[in-house]
């Protein structure tokens, strides 16, 4: 991600968070977004981002919005990996893969642990 962009992104996700949390449009935000913790494959640290999410059975799908300038998806391509998100106020397991469409779009599809 090019410098100058971070800060914003950097804001907008804290904001994005904070609504979550909000009492009084938490519940709204909630329906279609949502926070993945994930470890990164090279570093093993921990991230926490914003994402919008689309309920499917048995998980979820994430579509990821310019994927090109992202790189936390690349964590999930191959045989995926493992991640949490939270979904009504609940913190689930899940095991995701990202795949890029016909289209040159990046999914990420999360099965749902039990």
């Amino acid at each position: 991600m090019h410098s100058s962009v971070k800060p914003f992104v950097d804001r907008f996700n804290r904001c994005a968070v904070a609504l979550q949390d909000s009492p009084r449009v938490g519940r709204l935000v909630g329906r279609r977004m949502t926070v993945v913790t994930y470890s990164g494959r090279r570093s093993g640290r921990e991230f926490s981002i914003p994402v919008a999410y689309f309920r499917q059975p048995g998980g979820v799908r994430i579509d990821v919005m310019m994927p090109d300038a992202k790189s936390w998806w690349r964590n999930f391509t191959g045989a995926g990996g493992p991640l949490s998100l939270r979904l009504d106020g609940t913190i689930v397991s899940g095991h995701a893969v990202a795949q890029r469409t016909a289209k040159g779009r990046v999914e990420v599809t999360v099965t749902l642990a039990g």
